[in-house]
C-alpha cells in the first residue's frame, strides 16, 4: 500500500513538472531561435537582394510553407512600420511567410492597440527583434507640418498629428535645413519634413520599453532589442540609425 502511495505521488510530481514546462514554453515561445544581430544582418541582406531586384521570398511563400506555418509561427523581427502603400516590410526587406510579424499604423504611431501587438510578438512569439521602420516623404508627417497646429478637419487625423507635431518644434532647432532660415517651415519645407521624420522614428524606438512594462522587462533581459531605421523611396534601400 505504501509503495503504490508513494508511485501514485511521484506520477503526480513528473505531471506538475511537465505541465508546468509545457506552459512556460508556450507562453514564451519556446525562446529566440536567433539573436537581435542576427535578426538585422537577415534583414539587411534581404533588403540588400530587394535593391539588387533578386528578391527570393517567392520560393519561401510556397504552398509547403503555408502547410508547415498553419498550426505555429516563429517570427524573427518584429516591424512598427506606416501604412504606406510604397513600403510593404514582406517586399522592401525580401521576406516569406512567417519570418516577420508586421505593425502597419500611419507615421508609425504606437498606441495601446499597437503596443499590445508588439507584446505579443515579443513575449508570446519569442521575436528577439523590433524595427520601427519610417520612410521618405511620409504623409502622415508632411501632413503634421502643413497642419501648423490647425486642426484637418478629422478628429482622427488630428490624432495622428497632435502625436508627431512636438517633433516639428524640435526639428525646427535642431534640423541642419532650417539652420539660418526665419521661416523653415515655408522655405526649406521638405527638408524639415525629413528631419521630422528621422526625430520621430527615432523618438518611437527610444519611447517603446519606456510605454510597456513587457518591453522594458524583455530590453532589461537582453531578450529584445529595439532599433530605428528609414526605408528610401528612390533606392528601396534601408538605413539604420545608429
Amino acid at each position: 500500500m505504501a509503495r503504490n502511495k508513494w508511485i501514485y505521488r511521484l506520477t503526480v510530481m513528473l505531471g506538475l513538472v511537465a505541465f508546468s514546462a509545457v506552459i512556460a514554453f508556450s507562453s514564451s515561445g519556446g525562446g529566440a531561435t536567433i539573436s537581435p544581430d542576427e535578426a538585422i544582418q537577415k534583414l539587411m541582406e534581404g533588403n540588400r537582394r530587394y535593391v539588387d531586384n533578386k528578391s527570393s521570398s517567392a520560393l519561401r511563400s510556397d504552398a509547403s510553407a503555408r502547410a508547415s506555418l498553419a498550426k505555429s509561427q516563429k517570427p524573427y523581427a518584429i516591424i512598427l512600420s506606416c501604412s504606406d502603400s510604397r513600403v510593404p516590410p514582406e517586399i522592401i526587406f525580401d521576406k516569406g511567410l512567417g519570418e516577420l510579424f508586421v505593425v502597419r499604423v500611419a507615421g508609425n504611431i504606437p498606441d495601446p492597440i499597437v503596443l499590445g501587438s508588439i507584446e505579443y510578438a515579443a513575449e508570446h512569439l519569442g521575436s528577439p527583434l523590433i524595427m520601427v521602420l519610417g520612410h521618405e516623404r511620409c504623409g502622415a508627417v508632411k501632413a503634421t507640418v502643413d497642419a501648423k497646429g490647425k486642426s484637418s478637419g478629422s478628429e482622427n487625423i488630428d490624432a495622428i498629428v497632435k502625436v508627431i507635431s512636438p517633433h516639428v518644434a524640435s526639428a525646427l532647432h535642431t534640423c541642419d535645413a532650417c539652420k539660418g532660415e526665419r521661416d523653415c517651415e515655408a522655405t526649406k519645407k521638405e527638408g524639415l519634413t525629413e528631419c521630422v521624420i528621422d526625430i520621430n522614428v527615432k523618438s518611437v524606438a527610444d519611447s517603446l520599453s519606456k510605454q510597456s512594462k513587457i518591453l522594458n522587462h524583455l530590453a532589461h533581459e537582453n531578450k529584445i532589442k529595439i532599433v530605428a531605421a528609414k526605408y528610401d523611396l528612390d533606392d528601396g534601400a534601408v538605413t539604420l540609425f545608429k
